[in-house]
C-alpha cells in the first residue's frame, strides 16, 4: 500500500542525519564512484543479506567482467554464476542476469528511471528500487533495508518483528515522513551508514548518534530490544547422499543442478535420497569396477528454510566410465582447473578438506 508522504517536522531528523553523514559517512565505496543506475543496482543486489566488506571484492571483479548492462545481458548464466561463487543466495545472480536481458530486450537497453517499472524486474522490490533511483538519480524515494528498519524501529520504539505486515507498514510510514526535500542520495546513504556503523544489532554506539536526544528506545534504556525479533523457527532437517565419483586422472564427476532451487545452475555432486538410489544409479551408469568406496564426513549446509545433512560417498574408478559420457549437464572436473560456471558449496567444501 502506498504511503502518503509527510513533510519533515520541526524535529529536523533529516538535517541531523545529513550533518552526521557529511562528517562521518562513507564516500569511498566502489559503487559510489560513478554511481550509474547499473552500478548501483549491482551493488544493491549483492548487498542483500551480505556485508559490505564481503561484497567489495566480488563487486570489483563483477564490474571488471561486466562493466555495463549490455555486457551482463550478453553473458552466459554460467559466467555470471562463476563470479557469484561463494557469495551465496544464488537466485540474486540469476535474477540480476535475467533482469539485464529484460532491460535489453524490452527497454532498448535503457535502465528504467521510474520506480514502478523498476519494481517489475526480477529480484527488485520496493526498497531496492528506491535505493537504486535515490543513489544514482537523487530521486526522492524512501528505502527500508535492514539497517534503516533498525534505525527507525529504535528511534520511534516500534514494537514487533519488521517482517509482520503491520510493523512493516508503520516503518514505511516513518521512512516516508523523514524523507528530506533535498539531497536524497546523501540521506539514503546516511541512513544505511548509520545502521551499519552506529545503530548496530549489538552494542549500538548511541553516544555518537545524531538522533540520541529523542531516540525513544534509548530514552527507554533498551535500544537493543528493537526491532522485535521473529518468533523462533525450527528448521526442518533433511538428509541426502552425494556421489563423489573420481576417475584415474583425479577428476570428479559433477552434474549441473536445475536452474532454480538450492544451488540452482551450479555444478555439484550427483545427489540421491539415500544410498540405495545411489548404488542403483552406479549399477545402471558405471560399467567399470570400483577400486574403493569410502564414506566421507557429513557436510551440513543451513539454508533459509531447511538444514541439509549431505553424506558424501567416495567411489574411485580405474578409468573414466564411458556410459556416463553421453549427454549434457555433466562434466569431469579437476580441482583448480578452469570451469565455465560456479561450484556448489558442497563441492567447494569437499575440495577444502
Amino acid at each position: 500500500m502506498a504511503t502518503t508522504r509527510i513533510l519533515p517536522k520541526a524535529d529536523n531528523f533529516a538535517a541531523r542525519v545529513l550533518a552526521w553523514f557529511d562528517q562521518y559517512g562513507r564516500t569511498d565505496l566502489p559503487w559510489q564512484q560513478q554511481p550509474t543506475p547499473y552500478r548501483v543496482w549491482v551493488s544493491e543486489i549483492m548487498l542483500q543479506q551480505t556485508q559490505v566488506a564481503t561484497v567489495i571484492p566480488y563487486y570489483q571483479r563483477f564490474m571488471q567482467r561486466f562493466p555495463d548492462l549490455d555486457a551482463l545481458a550478453a553473458a552466459a548464466q554460467d559466467d555470471v554464476l562463476k563470479l557469484w561463487e561463494g557469495l551465496g543466495y544464488y537466485s540474486r545472480g540469476r535474477n540480476l542476469h535475467k533482469a539485464a536481458q529484460i532491460i535489453r530486450d524490452s527497454y532498448a537497453g535503457v535502465f528504467p528511471h521510474d520506480i514502478t517499472t523498476l519494481e517489475t524486474l526480477p529480484g527488485i522490490g520496493r526498497s531496492t528500487a528506491a535505493a537504486i533511483l535515490s543513489l544514482s538519480q537523487d530521486q526522492p524515494h524512501a528505502i527500508l533495508d535492514g539497517n534503516v528498519k533498525r534505525v527507525l524501529a529504535r528511534y520511534h520504539a516500534v514494537e514487533g518483528w519488521p517482517g509482520e505486515i503491520r510493523t512493516l507498514q508503520r516503518l514505511w510510514g516513518y521512512a516516508e515522513q523523514h524523507l528530506p526535500n533535498t539531497r536524497n542520495a546523501a540521506y539514503t546513504q546516511a541512513m544505511m551508514d548509520m545502521g551499519a556503523t552506529l545503530c548496530t544489532r549489538s552494542k549500538p554506539r548511541c553516544s555518537e548518534c545524531p538522533l540520541q536526544n529523542d531516540c525513544q528506545a534509548l530514552l527507554q534504556g533498551n535500544p537493543q530490544a528493537y526491532p522485535g525479533k521473529r518468533a523462533a523457527k525450527v528448521l526442518p532437517e533433511k538428509t541426502a547422499v552425494a556421489l563423489v565419483l573420481c576417475n584415474a586422472a583425479g577428476e570428479v564427476f559433477l552434474q549441473k543442478r536445475p536452474p532454480t532451487g538450492i544451488w540452482g545452475g551450479l555444478w555439484s555432486f550427483p545427489e540421491f535420497a539415500d544410498s540405495v538410489q545411489l548404488h542403483t544409479w552406479l549399477q545402471e551408469n558405471v560399467t567399470q569396477t570400483a577400486l574403493a568406496a569410502q564414506v566421507l564426513p557429513t557436510l551440513t549446509h543451513t539454508f533459509s528454510h531447511y538444514r541439509l545433512h549431505l553424506q558424501p560417498l567416495l567411489v574411485d574408478l580405474d578409468t573414466t566410465p564411458s556410459r556416463i559420457m553421453e549427454g549434457s549437464g555433466w562434466l569431469w572436473y579437476k580441482a583448480g582447473s578452469e570451469l565455465a560456471g560456479g561450484l556448489s558449496a558442497a563441492v567447494r567444501s569437499h575440495f577444502q578438506h
